[in-house]
């Protein structure tokens, strides 16, 4: 019977639909559970007969399949319940392996629950694998996952022995809680490092915003240490290379990528690299790429990227030609597609075009439209001067998703087209949602100011004063 299951399992693993391979190892479940006496005494056996032992070793990596799956799977929450199950019913003492305890402490990793984590502890020092490297490795992960980086520093700190894995644990645990100092620390002290490590002291870097150390340490990392990038490094260099608009890398990055398959493999890298060209200030780039894409591969990310880049170039007329030649594809666009070409409409001045854009998302695509999609469409009015269709929009956005800031480009927009009396609308507006920003009051007065009301203009800056609003200070790079 157990070579059955054995059998099953191999039939199991070629699954690719994750809800068909779900229902299946839920099958395998119930089949084990009402498993003929033979099968499930075989415990009982142990110390009587040698291939009763053989017999448990399978039934145990049988558990233990299934146990993986529920741990890494929609629901780890069932590996605990399978393995509360088997404690209840298993007579033999220690009957679990390291394996076992591996997968449920990744489990209550990915619940987040420190506290059944802490219970797996106790459990595996109780059945001696307070010394197990693949164990404690585990125990570091899952303590980290939950932000117990004290607790996660005691277990590595015991352990006799340590591999690169646990290192780079240690290392991205204090990444993702944004503790570099003590990820530097780690970083320092290990006595290898692999494309792992500085991968994530890279990604570290540019998620805390110190771009230059990325690239910085991307160079140490391929001209000093000789590691070649994988595509999961070009992905974390790309923000340090476009917040700081270093062209000249952004081309290093492309031929590496060129050279070593990974444009060709990723379209993640093929994606970033429009977006870092764009950023970088180059349209021309980002488009040869976009063009160097065979149009089978294109993806919707693809699309959104170059729509996006002729965005933030003011190109709207490009950026609408190419969702319509999204559209002929066939692949359907998505809140964030439908954003960036507002957003084009709005900086390029198609204003009816943009109108027309945001009543398909919402009529055609059925899109309920966020904050952004608001923010873009009464920017795009304002700009035109079309004041009292943008505050019908506002006043039209839902209250649960509303705040002031689309409100403060109205007044920006009353501002720059000299408004005075939707103007001291839409402050009094603001004021009842928020009164301690001083931008609103300098906004209005500056409306006052601009058609000679000037005794307004003063009252509003004395009320500030009062207030004691902030004020935003003035920078300059002069």
């Amino acid at each position: 019977m157990l070579r059955k299951y054995c059998q099953y399992i191999l039939f199991l693993s070629h699954k690719k639909h994750q809800r068909s391979f779900r229902r299946a190892i839920q099958q395998l479940h119930c089949q084990l559970i009402f498993a003929p006496k033979s099968t499930s005494n075989a415990t009982i056996e142990l110390e009587q007969h040698s291939s009763a032992k053989n017999k448990l070793t399978e039934l145990l990596g049988l558990w233990n399949f299934i146990l993986r799956q529920y741990a890494l799977g929609l629901s780890p929450q069932e590996a605990v319940f399978l393995f509360q199950h088997l404690q209840g019913h298993c007579q033999v003492e220690y009957f679990f392996d390291s394996f076992t305890y591996s997968f449920l402490i990744k489990a209550s990793a990915n619940l987040i629950q420190s506290g059944l984590g802490k219970q797996l502890h106790c459990l595996t020092y109780k059945a001696g694998f307070q010394e197990h490297i693949y164990v404690q490795t585990a125990l570091i992960d899952m303590y980290m996952k939950c932000g117990c980086l004290v607790e996660a520093g005691k277990v590595f700190d015991e352990m006799p022995q340590k591999n690169l894995v646990t290192w780079n644990a240690l290392l991205t645990g204090f990444i993702r809680w944004g503790d570099l100092g003590s990820a530097q620390s780690v970083f320092n002290r290990m006595p290898q490092k692999n494309v792992v490590s500085w991968t994530g002291m890279i990604d570290g870097y540019t998620r805390m915003r110190q771009f230059v150390k990325a690239l910085s340490l991307f160079q140490r990392m391929v001209i000093y240490q000789g590691i070649k990038p994988t595509e999961v490094t070009l992905l974390a260099i790309f923000p340090a290379i476009w917040n700081l608009r270093h062209i000249e890398f952004c081309q290093l990055v492309h031929a590496y990528g060129e050279k070593s398959g990974y444009n060709a493999s990723d379209m993640r890298v093929m994606n970033c690299l429009i977006d870092a060209y764009a950023k970088c200030g180059s349209i021309e780039y980002a488009l040869r790429v976009f063009r160097d894409i065979l149009d089978e591969r294109k993806n919707i990310v693809t699309w959104t990227s170059i729509i996006s880049s002729f965005a933030m170039h003011g190109m709207a007329e490009e950026a609408s030609k190419s969702f319509s030649g999204m559209l002929c594809t066939g692949l359907k666009p998505n809140p964030v597609t439908f954003l960036s070409v507002l957003n084009a409409c709005s900086h390029g001045g198609l204003v009816d075009e943009g109108l027309e854009f945001f009543r398909r998302m919402v009529n055609e695509y059925d899109i309920v439209p966020d904050i952004k999609h608001y923010g873009s469409v009464i920017d795009m009015l304002g700009r035109a001067g079309r004041l009292e269709e943008a505050e019908k929009i506002a006043m039209e956005i839902p209250m649960d998703i509303g705040n002031v800031v689309v409100w403060r480009t109205l007044l920006g927009a009353c501002s720059f087209h000299g408004n005075v009396e939707m103007g001291e609308k839409v402050t009094r507006i603001i004021m009842e949602m928020e009164r301690q920003y001083g931008g609103d009051y300098v906004l209005l007065s500056n409306i006052f100011a601009g058609v000679g009301r000037y005794i307004d203009s003063e009252r509003v800056r004395s009320h500030m004063d009062k207030k004691n609003a902030a004020k935003v200070t003035g920078l300059s790079f002069v």
